[in-house]
């Protein structure tokens, strides 16, 4: 019984064991909102995603899809999601914090060729075609608050990217106003809208109250467009380009534990390296701003994976592995001094019955009177009770019962030869 005692604490304790380190080390799942005009931030975090799942990351992306930036910023502010896809200028992001920058787009308005347009102060009556108008809401507002266009008769018209050549066709609109990244898919579908030849091509119109609009509003940042972004030869734009730019964010909850984004992070980074060489679009995840003022503040966990200060798990658990044997070791010795104290005397183990027995030798040679050998009898015989109800059940038992026994029958012989001396000590009757 002892050995299958014993081997069932160390399968138990083993059992505990690894259950406890596949608590540890399970991947997380994290929810995670994206969509895009075109799809292509969704085709970006599936293929990130089943590179965590493959790589066996500690943690997993569970998609949940939307129309765009907008829904996907809603179902982030209602906490539908634990992780979204945003952009920067678009919907309530003040649960949020970032854990990487997937991407910078850049505000492009285009022309025509021969459009006579270099800046936006120079737009008046014209009617300006917005791809994804809902999500440049925002956008709208600034351009429209910065250089008054109200007054000089600009209006904004929502336009779907297959219906713009058509709209520039008829003069329906006379300029398109797209937020998009420098890759060369998006600059290639611009060249496609706007006609061109050899000598001429579309004209690129700058935003030269960037660096203005950037001091106020903190989701856009002054950017130049370099000499020859849209056509190297002749280069459009001409010279570098002033304009606005904002971000791409993978933003998280604050709620969401340092352990978790931390690894989030790393594991990004990790894919993004795997990835790049078949997807070049994530060569533009970045490290987020990691200021105290930035826009969208960093995630804690984030920032400790960027600054290289995460904690390891000895730097977690170190000190609870260094103090829980010692306060396993004197709990157990309470435990045992409670039980001492609490249980019963007659559940005395059979070498404290052998001592009490050997204590009663010396008082039963000194006892004064028969009263008091009387009383160690009545000791003797409740020790021998409380023997014979205990278990034997192996040699060394039966051993230990033989010792008790002996011990008992030469307490009797003391007895019996005190009993004798003492009454050879009384005095003989008178006249006897």
């Amino acid at each position: 019984m002892r050995i299958a005692l014993v081997a069932g604490v160390i399968l138990l304790l083993g059992g505990a064991s690894w259950f406890a380190y596949r608590w540890y080390v399970r991947p997380t799942t994290l929810t995670i909102a994206v969509g895009s005009l075109d799809g292509e931030a969704g085709r970006l975090v599936s293929a990130v995603a089943g590179k965590f799942a493959q790589s066996k990351a500690p943690v997993r992306l569970n998609m949940v899809q939307t129309a765009g930036p907008v829904e996907s910023a809603a179902a982030f502010a209602a906490g539908k999601v634990d992780l979204a896809v945003v952009r920067g200028d678009v919907g309530d992001l003040s649960q949020a914090q970032a854990v990487v920058v997937l991407a910078h787009a850049v505000v492009l308005l285009v022309a025509p060729p021969g459009a006579a347009i270099s800046d936006v102060t120079e737009l008046k009556r014209a009617t300006i075609g917005v791809i994804g108008a809902e999500t440049n809401q925002k956008l709208i507002k600034v351009l429209t608050d910065e250089y008054d266009l109200t007054r000089t008769g600009v209006t904004f018209k929502p336009i779907a990217p297959a219906e713009a050549r058509k709209a520039l066709d008829t003069k329906e609109v006379r300029a398109i106003l797209v937020v998009m990244p420098l890759t060369e898919k998006y600059l290639s579908l611009l060249r496609g809208i706007f006609p061109h030849t050899a000598r001429t091509g579309p004209v690129m119109i700058a935003v030269e109250s960037a660096g203005a609009i950037a001091e106020k509003e903190g989701a856009y940042e002054s950017f130049d467009v370099p000499k020859g972004t849209l056509r190297g030869s002749p280069p459009i734009p001409a010279d570098d380009l002033t304009t606005l730019r904002t971000k791409f964010y993978l933003v998280a909850q604050k709620k969401l534990g340092n352990d978790v984004i931390g690894d989030l992070a790393q594991s990004i980074m990790n894919a993004r390296r795997d990835l790049l060489a078949e997807l070049p679009a994530l060569s533009q995840i970045a490290t987020p701003d990691t200021d105290a003022g930035a826009y969208i503040p960093v995630h804690p966990g984030a920032a400790a994976f960027y600054d290289g200060t995460r904690e390891s798990f000895l730097d977690q658990w170190g000190n609870a592995i260094f103090l829980a044997p010692m306060i396993a070791g004197a709990l157990a010795s309470v435990l045992a001094a409670a039980w001492k104290f609490l249980r019963s005397p007659e559940t005395k183990a059979r070498q404290e019955a052998l001592d009490a027995l050997y204590a009663l030798g010396p008082r039963i040679r000194h006892a004064g009177s028969v009263a008091e050998l009387e009383e160690i009898e009545r000791e003797i015989d409740q020790v021998l009770r409380v023997q014979r109800s205990q278990p034997v059940d192996d040699e060394k038992a039966e051993r230990a019962v033989t010792a008790v026994n002996v011990a008992a029958h030469r307490l009797e012989n003391l007895i019996h030869d005190r009993r004798i001396h003492l009454a050879s000590q009384q005095p003989a009757p008178a006249g006897s």
